[in-house]
């Protein structure tokens, strides 16, 4: 098929941040694109956005709309709750350690989503259809996609964006791992009697880490990891009984709390595509992943997906070369696929460290804190990393 019979170089399917942004960016690398997303549901949770992210959101010149309402991550502290029979030492990171102002900001995701959609909105050279993907067909040539209204889309490559139940995945026959955990994160907002001081808190408890993370002046953000009938009942309560339950962990950090938003509750499970792409197909975001919400990885590795896939692409156009090729598509996986491996294996290693009640293990967890907190040159190194993997 010869380009003049496709609408497009590039189909994305999807409209959360990773999809907005992998559109975007594939736009202003001069790759002709059409998303196709209707708009995003009501999202009440925050994403704290590291240095790596924010230096992607700079480049695609959204961040200074965006930074109005961001708050600033300047240091990150760890805390095991007392409860456990062997307890780490208090550990906090400082980005002034490591030559900066901050580790990243936290957002609420409506205001990271309005502010990808508008840039959208104003960028040539990207449409954006506000409908379903009713059907998609992936062929030796090209990918054709039929909207709920009956429309229809041709590109040279299809950007799957849409989420954990991906039907870019499926249409492309890509398999994926699925695991669960006996978890349920409890999210809601907080207002505080005392500063946060700029800092993330998280503390370990037996069943999940407690996570308080700044949110604007005296405001934090809650992603209460807890067993399932836990976060259930608790999200049952009025807000002043709420607030008490939350206040025995937020308020010798915090002082007194009271909730300033709704609550939402969500079960935890993990999901790693088999592959990342496929020739014509790409997956971003959690089409390809998904992690529970511990430090801060899940939406961070997704636009380092959208990233890399608008890179990739825009240097094939640029090249004459076709986009959804097999050699344009296998470099966005050997991209991506060490990041997305270890941050994968790296989460749920550290979730399911935290759940264990073995003596063994939880005395192995402490040294590392140990050697964490008294080691400056491996403190360095693991904030570095974690912000932004191999100077991405």
């Amino acid at each position: 098929m010869t380009r003049k019979t496709h609408e497009a170089d590039a189909i994305v399917v999807g409209g959360g941040p990773a999809g907005l942004l992998a559109a975007l960016l594939l736009a202003q690398g001069g790759v002709a694109t059409v998303l196709v997303a209707p708009p995003a549901p009501e999202d009440h949770r925050t994403t704290g956005l590291l240095a790596g992210s924010v230096a992607i959101l700079e480049r695609a010149g959204t961040w200074p709309d965006l930074l109005p309402v961001a708050a600033p991550m300047r240091a990150i502290r760890l805390i095991d709750d007392g409860g456990r029979r062997i307890t780490g030492p208090e550990v906090v990171f400082r980005a002034a350690e490591i030559g900066r102002e901050t580790f990243g900001h936290n957002i609420a995701n409506r205001d990271l989503v309005a502010a990808l959609a508008a840039a959208v909105a104003e960028t040539p050279g990207l449409r954006r259809v506000t409908d379903t993907a009713a059907e998609i067909r992936i062929g030796v040539g090209g990918v054709t996609v039929r909207t709920g209204g009956g429309g229809t889309l041709r590109g040279r490559l299809v950007v799957g964006a849409d989420g954990r139940n991906s039907a870019v995945r499926t249409a492309a026959g890509i398999g994926v791992r699925r695991w669960g955990y006996d978890q349920a994160a409890l999210v809601t907002t907080l207002r505080h009697a005392r500063g946060h001081d700029d800092i993330s808190t998280e503390i370990h408890t037996a069943a999940g880490p407690f996570t308080l993370v700044p949110l604007g002046d005296r405001r934090s953000s809650l992603v209460w990891v807890t067993r399932p009938a836990e976060a259930q009942a608790l999200a049952a309560l009025d807000d002043d009984a709420l607030a008490r339950a939350i206040g025995r962990l937020a308020e010798p950090i915090l002082g007194a709390v009271t909730l300033d938003g709704p609550r939402q509750i969500f079960p935890l499970s993990g999901l790693a595509a088999r592959r990342l792409a496929m020739p014509r197909v790409a997956l971003v975001g959690e089409a390809a992943h998904a992690l529970p919400p511990i430090g801060a990885q899940g939406l961070n590795l997704g636009f380092r997906d959208a990233a890399a896939i608008a890179g990739v692409v825009a240097a094939a156009v640029r090249a004459g070369a076709d986009p959804g090729a097999a050699a344009v598509t296998a470099r966005y996986e050997a991209k991506r696929r060490g990041d997305v491996a270890s941050r994968t294996a790296g989460v749920d290693l550290l979730n399911r460290s935290l759940l264990t009640d073995s003596a063994p293990a939880l005395a192995l967890r402490a040294l590392a804190l140990q050697a964490v907190k008294r080691v400056p040159p491996l403190r360095r190194l693991l904030m570095r990393e974690g912000i932004a993997p191999g100077g991405i």
